[in-house]
């Protein structure tokens, strides 16, 4: 299902073309900016609910002795894994741990050596500026410099801004996307309880239907596993 199926079906489904409305500071909503923002509460629920492996992405960046924090990503959203590379290619993956236990564990500038914990800071700050971004202090200090690996989640690009209106949760799993938005469309017309009830019994058996391939199915293999074999009675 593309986004252009997708708007066309939540108006159908919901008997509501979704008109302009005006606010109460006199903005002018659109009704694409309505749909838009019951989409994309859609995906975010989706998302925060199943870990496809869709919603991580890999990155590499370099870690300096001259300091023990290491910016996050603007996109980041939680941590997979963090490794740093040596200087012989070997991945040494990092233990996430408190930040005081870093602090406690090397309280010295002069405690350093190849990073073996990492913890979440807090935001990024740069000269007397805070971002929205996080930062990473790793510990030991870096005794060199050194590669690192970052997996980590992160939400994908919308179907809302899809260029060619397509995402993997539409193209794969089109059923919760649907349900999820009806959902968030509902609850913002007040419609009735018993549909809204409807909309949410639909919308929590698609996603357990999705949590199965994200959580179970993309998790396995037969020669690993055994294939699935259910009891004959």
């Amino acid at each position: 299902m593309n986004y252009t199926q997708l708007v066309a079906s939540i108006q159908a489904y919901t008997e509501n073309n979704f008109p302009d409305i005006t606010l109460s500071d006199s903005t002018v909503e659109t009704t694409a900016e309505q749909i838009n923002r019951f989409i994309q509460q859609a995906e975010q629920r989706i998302y925060n609910n199943i870990q496809f492996p869709s919603i991580r992405k890999n990155m590499t960046g370099v870690v300096s002795t001259t300091s023990t924090y290491l910016s996050a990503p603007e996109d980041y959203l939680a941590t997979y894994s963090l490794a740093v590379i040596d200087a012989s290619g070997n991945y040494e993956y990092l233990l996430n741990k408190d930040v005081n236990f870093i602090r406690q564990a090397y309280p010295k500038a002069t405690d350093t050596g190849l990073p073996k914990y990492y913890a979440l800071f807090g935001p990024t700050v740069n000269g007397s500026a805070i971002t929205d971004e996080l930062t990473f202090i790793l510990g030991p200090k870096p005794d060199a410099n050194y590669t690192v690996e970052l997996h980590y989640y992160y939400y994908p690009e919308s179907i809302t801004v899809a260029a060619d209106g397509q995402t993997w949760l539409g193209d794969n799993f089109d059923s919760v996307l649907l349900y999820g938005s009806l959902v968030e469309a509902y609850t913002f017309m007040k419609g009735e309880p018993d549909m809204i009830t409807l909309y949410n019994q639909k919308y929590v058996e698609a996603l357990a239907l999705a949590k199965r391939l994200g959580d179970g199915m993309e998790r396995q293999d037969a020669y690993r596993s055994g294939q699935y074999r259910q009891a004959v009675t």
